[in-house]
């Protein structure tokens, strides 16, 4: 169970090095373009943009090898531990006759479409559709009112004067 925590926290870790870069670059062209806004006096939302997606760009570009090698070997480490240590584990690991003596299902789907054709009847009768009985459809039967309905907020104030 430890290494599958520690397996979790390294990746937020991954995920950490690999958005850092992306976030504080972003971070950094909109600080320098604020102060030139500020300096310049140019209050415009949209000139910021374009720098910054620039920028992000660039990293993908000159990082995506790196953070491409970050995550297959995150990925293998993960492979290793689920078919290497997880399935060599007693604790997670059922016994291969497991099924043999369990019935997982037993009963869940007893007499659910009782009136249902079986596939070799609808294959005997290819003109007849299989739907439901009509008795058995479900009837539209209207919510049940009630005799006397509570009074909204304009009616309790006049009832009680207010």
């Amino acid at each position: 169970m430890e290494a599958l925590v520690e397996y979790l926290a390294r990746g937020f870790l991954i995920m950490l090095a690999i958005s850092m870069p992306c976030v504080l670059v972003a971070a950094a062209i909109g600080l320098v373009v604020g102060i030139l806004q500020a300096v310049t006096q140019v209050q415009e939302q949209t000139i910021a943009a374009a720098p910054k997606i620039l920028g992000v760009f660039l990293v993908i570009v000159i990082g995506g090898m790196g953070f491409i090698n970050l995550l297959k070997g995150f990925f293998i480490d993960g492979m290793a531990i689920a078919f290497n240590f997880v399935s060599k584990s007693d604790n997670f690991v059922l016994a291969s006759d497991y099924y043999k003596y369990t019935t997982p299902f037993e009963g869940e789907m007893v007499d659910k479409f009782k009136n249902q054709p079986t596939m070799n009847e609808i294959m005997k009768n290819p003109g007849k559709v299989p739907f439901i009985d009509h008795q058995q459809k479900m009837k539209y039967i209207q919510t049940p009112r009630t005799p006397m309905p509570k009074p909204d907020f304009v009616e309790t104030n006049t009832i009680l004067g207010r």
